[in-house]
C-alpha cells in the first residue's frame, strides 16, 4: 500500500502572494488569503460604551468578524476541515502575528493541525525553511498589537467628542500618533511665520595664478572666522575696498591636501526607503509602500511569479549571511576585487544588536539586476527596485576615496579660502550616492599652489544673503522627524501621513505639507488640554512600552491601566469647557469688514462665512485661504495652457473663488480652477483627474479633458491601483473612519485606514 499524500493549507494575508508561494510549495499545498484582518473591535457595543473592550475588566477586548468577511471565514473553515495541516503565513510583524491569531480563533479544527510560519522573503529557500520549522503564535506580539489597537481607539473615541463640542464639527476626530504628527507640522508653520530674515553678506574674490583664474571666499578677519557677521552693504563695501586696494598683497598661507575614505551606508529600512524614494524618485510615502508591497509579494518573471525584495516593513539593518555571500560573488564577478572590502560590511542601527528579527530591505536575488528584469516591471516598479538593488549592493562594496585640497590665502587682515574634492576611487559610489550631488571633480580649476606663492586679485564680488526660515515638512522629512522622535513604527508612517491629509488637517502644496486653518485649530485645542497625549516624549515612551510588551518586559493591561486614569481625568476636565471655538481666518468680510470664520455645512462641506452672521450672510469658497498669504497671486502663472489659443493661463481670485484666465488679451478665455489630484485619467490616458462640482454643489472627480473624456469618480483617487483588479483605488471618508476601496463596482477590495479610534 502506498501512503496517502498529505494535503496542507497555507493562509496568507494577500492573494497577490498566492501564485508565488504556490509555485514554490507545489501541488500538495493549497494557498488561500484572509484578505487582511478578519476580526476587529466592534464599532457598536453598548456594554462597553462602543469601545469594544471593558475598562473595568482589565481592558478585556471583544472581537467580531469584520463586515463582509463572513464568506472568507466560511471558505477557510471549509477547506481547513479537509486538509491535514494548516500553516498561518501572514506577514512577519505584529499586525501579521495578530492576523494569524484571529484566523486561528475562527478555525474550527484541532490545535495540533495549525502551525505558524514566517518568512522575510518569498524565495524557495525561505518559504521551504519556514514550512520545515514552524512555531507557535507569539502571544506577546499579539498582545502588543492589541494594546496599540485599544490605546488608539480609546484616545480617538474620548478625544473626538471634545473637538465636536468645542469646534462644533462632528466630522472631526483625533488620533494618538497622528495628532502629534499634526502638531509637528503646525509648530513648524508657526516657526516660519515668526521668522524674521536677517541680512548678511559674503565676499568672493576672483584670483589668478599663471593665467588660471579661480574663486576664493572670505573666511576670516584678523584670524577670527566670519559666520554671517557682515550685516550690511556698508560693512561689505568697506571690506571690498580694502581687498581691491593696490597695497593689498595676496599670498598663499596654507595648503592642505588630505585623502579621506567615505564609507557606504546601511541598506534601506522602511523610513530610509520612503525618504530616498521621495527625494530621488518623487514618490509619496503611500505610493512607495504600495509599489514595494508588489515587489515583495511577487512579479511574473518568464511566466513564473517571483518575490523580488525582502519584507518592506522593518527597522533592522541586518543582512543575512546568504545575501552577503551572493552580493560578494556578484561584486567580484562584475566589478573586480578592488570593489569588495577586505572584510564584509556589517551594520548596526543605534544600540540594537545586529541579530534582530528582520533583515534590511534588499533584493531577494542580488543576481537579478534591475536591467535584466526591466521588461517585466512597470516604470514605478523598475525605479523602486533599482533604488533598492543599488542601495543594497553599494552597502556591500568598498569605501570610496576622496582627495580634498584646501588653500588659505592671506590678504592683509583677511583670509580667503578655496577648496575642492575629487573622487580618486569611486568604490560604492559606482552604484549609489546618498548625497544629492556628486563630489566635484574640479581640482584642475585651482592651479597647483604652494605656501608662499603670490596670486593676483582680478575682482572682488560682494553677495547679499538673507537667513532662511526652516523648511516646511514634506512627506520624507516628516517620516525622518517621526523616526528621530521615536514616534510611530515602520508600518504606521504611511497611514499617519495619509490620514492627516484625508481629514483636511494638512494639504500638500508643491510637495510641502501645509497645515490648514482647521488643522491648526484642532492642534491648538488638543495641545492646550491634553499635554501628555500631544507630548513628543510621552508618545515615544508609549511606543517603547509597546515594544516591551512584545519582548515580555511589560504586562499589556498594566500599561493600559497606567495610561487610563490620568487620561480620563483630562478628558472629563476638557468636556466641562463649554466655550465654543471660532476658527477665524485673516480674511476680512468684503461687505462688513468682520473676520471670516471657517464653517461646516450640514452636509460636511467647509466654507468661509462672515463672523457677523446672521446680520451679514457673506460666504466665500475655501480657495480664498490659499491666497491669504501669497503675494502677487494675481499674476501667478499656472502650469495649464489655454486650450483656445495656447497662451499661458494665470490664477485670479473672484467672488466665487479661484479661477484661471488666459494672458492673451485677444482671447480672454476663463475657466474655473480645478484642484488636481495628480492622478492620470485611466480612460483617455491624457488628462488629469481634477476636483469638480455638480450643479448642486456636490464635489466629484473627473477628467480635465471633459467633454472629450467623460471619466468620473465620486471619491478622491489615491493614485494607486487595486492589487486585485488593477482599477484605481479611492478614499471613502465615513463617520467611523477612512477606507481605501476599489473604484470598480465589481471588485470588493477594501483597506481600512484610521477611523476616529486612532491609527490602524
Amino acid at each position: 500500500m502506498t501512503a496517502t499524500k498529505e494535503k496542507s493549507l497555507v493562509i496568507v494575508e494577500s492573494p497577490a502572494k498566492s501564485k508565488t508561494i504556490k509555485k514554490i510549495l507545489g501541488d500538495g499545498f493549497q494557498i488561500e488569503a484572509s484578505f487582511g484582518h478578519v476580526r476587529n473591535l466592534p464599532s457598536k457595543d453598548p456594554a462597553t460604551e462602543n469601545l469594544g473592550f471593558d475598562v473595568n475588566k482589565d481592558f478585556e477586548p471583544k472581537f467580531e468578524i469584520i463586515q463582509g468577511k463572513q464568506q472568507v471565514v466560511k471558505k477557510l473553515n471549509d477547506i481547513a476541515k479537509k486538509v491535514d495541516k494548516i500553516y498561518l503565513a501572514s506577514d512577519p510583524d505584529r499586525e501579521g502575528e495578530a492576523i494569524a491569531w484571529h484566523v486561528r480563533q475562527l478555525l474550527k479544527v484541532p490545535d495540533e493541525k495549525i502551525l505558524r510560519i514566517v518568512f522575510n522573503e518569498i524565495t524557495p529557500k525561505a518559504v521551504k525553511y519556514s514550512v520545515e520549522n514552524p512555531r507557535a503564535i507569539d502571544m506577546d506580539m499579539v498582545q502588543a498589537q492589541q494594546t496599540r489597537q485599544i490605546l488608539d481607539k480609546l484616545v480617538g473615541f474620548k478625544l473626538s467628542p471634545v473637538l465636536w463640542k468645542q469646534i462644533g464639527n462632528r466630522n472631526l476626530s483625533a488620533g494618538r500618533v497622528q495628532s502629534v504628527a499634526l502638531r509637528m507640522i503646525c509648530e513648524r508653520e508657526e516657526e516660519i511665520e515668526a521668522f524674521v530674515p536677517q541680512e548678511y553678506w559674503s565676499i568672493h574674490a576672483d584670483l589668478e595664478k599663471e593665467g588660471k583664474v579661480f574663486e576664493a571666499e572670505l573666511s576670516k578677519i584678523k584670524d577670527k572666522p566670519i559666520e554671517k557677521t557682515i550685516k550690511n552693504s556698508e560693512e561689505a563695501q568697506k571690506i571690498v575696498e580694502e581687498l581691491q586696494s593696490p597695497d593689498t598683497n595676496y599670498e598663499v598661507s596654507k595648503v592642505t591636501k588630505k585623502s579621506m575614505k567615505r564609507k557606504p551606508t546601511a541598506p534601506f529600512i522602511t523610513s530610509t526607503l520612503q525618504r530616498a524614494a521621495s527625494s530621488k524618485l518623487g514618490f509619496g510615502v503611500s505610493k512607495t509602500m504600495q509599489v514595494a508591497q508588489k515587489l515583495y509579494e511577487g512579479m511574473e518573471i518568464d511566466g513564473t511569479p517571483v518575490g523580488l525584495i525582502t519584507y518592506m516593513r522593518t527597522d533592522s539593518v541586518r543582512v543575512s549571511d546568504d545575501a552577503q555571500a551572493m552580493a560578494k560573488d556578484f561584486i567580484l564577478a562584475n566589478f573586480g576585487e578592488k570593489y569588495y572590502p577586505e572584510t564584509p560590511n556589517v551594520y548596526v542601527k543605534g544600540k540594537q544588536n545586529v541579530q534582530d528579527a528582520h533583515e534590511a530591505i534588499r533584493p531577494s536575488y542580488p543576481e537579478r539586476t534591475p536591467e535584466s528584469i526591466k521588461k517585466y516591471l512597470d516604470n514605478d516598479q523598475y525605479k523602486l527596485y533599482k533604488l533598492i538593488w543599488d542601495k543594497f549592493m553599494s552597502s556591500q562594496m568598498s569605501n570610496a576615496e576622496i582627495a580634498n585640497k584646501s588653500i588659505e590665502i592671506k590678504a592683509g587682515d583677511y583670509t580667503l579660502k578655496a577648496g575642492t574634492s575629487k573622487v580618486t576611487f569611486d568604490g560604492f559610489l559606482k552604484l549609489y550616492n546618498d548625497a544629492e550631488e556628486d563630489e566635484k571633480a574640479d581640482d584642475a580649476k585651482i592651479p597647483d599652489l604652494e605656501k608662499g606663492d603670490k596670486v593676483t586679485c582680478k575682482k572682488v564680488n560682494p553677495k547679499q544673503h538673507f537667513t532662511q526660515p526652516p523648511p516646511r515638512y514634506n512627506e520624507a522629512s516628516l517620516v525622518k522627524a517621526l523616526e528621530e522622535y521615536g514616534i510611530g513604527r515602520p508600518s504606521t508612517y504611511a497611514t499617519i501621513i495619509t490620514v492627516i491629509q484625508t481629514r483636511k488637517y494638512v494639504e500638500k502644496k508643491d510637495k510641502a505639507l501645509h497645515p490648514t486653518l482647521l488643522g491648526r485649530t484642532v492642534s491648538k485645542q488638543l495641545v492646550a488640554q491634553f499635554a501628555d497625549i500631544m507630548d513628543y516624549k510621552f508618545t515615544a515612551g508609549m511606543e517603547n512600552k509597546l515594544d516591551q510588551i512584545a519582548e515580555k518586559k511589560a504586562v499589556w493591561n498594566k500599561v493600559l491601566k497606567d495610561f487610563y486614569a490620568p487620561f480620563i481625568q483630562e478628558v472629563d476636565k476638557a468636556l466641562q469647557n463649554s466655550e465654543r471655538v471660532k476658527i477665524e481666518s485673516k480674511i476680512k468680510c468684503p461687505n462688513c469688514g468682520k473676520p471670516m470664520v471657517l464653517r461646516t455645512s450640514k452636509f460636511g462641506t467647509q466654507f468661509l462665512g462672515c463672523s457677523g452672521f446672521p446680520d451679514c450672510k457673506t460666504m466665500m469658497s475655501l480657495n480664498a485661504l490659499s491666497e491669504e498669504n501669497e503675494e502677487n497671486h494675481e499674476s501667478e502663472v499656472c502650469e495649464e495652457k489655454c486650450e483656445k489659443c495656447g497662451s499661458d493661463m494665470i490664477f485670479k481670485n473672484g467672488p466665487y473663488g479661484k479661477y484661471m484666465e488666459c494672458t492673451n488679451a485677444d482671447c480672454k478665455n476663463r475657466k474655473p480652477y480645478r484642484k488636481s489630484t495628480g492622478v492620470k485619467c485611466p480612460k483617455c490616458g491624457e488628462g488629469m483627474i481634477v476636483e469638480r462640482k455638480s450643479k448642486r454643489g456636490t464635489i466629484f472627480y473627473g477628467c480635465d479633458k471633459y467633454p472629450n473624456c467623460d471619466f468620473t469618480l465620486w471619491n478622491e483617487p489615491t493614485g494607486e491601483k487595486c492589487p486585485d483588479c488593477g482599477s484605481l483605488l479611492v478614499k471613502k471618508v465615513l463617520k467611523k473612519g477612512t477606507t481605501i476601496t476599489c473604484s470598480s463596482i465589481k471588485c470588493h477590495y477594501k483597506k481600512e485606514l484610521e477611523g476616529e479610534n486612532g491609527e490602524s
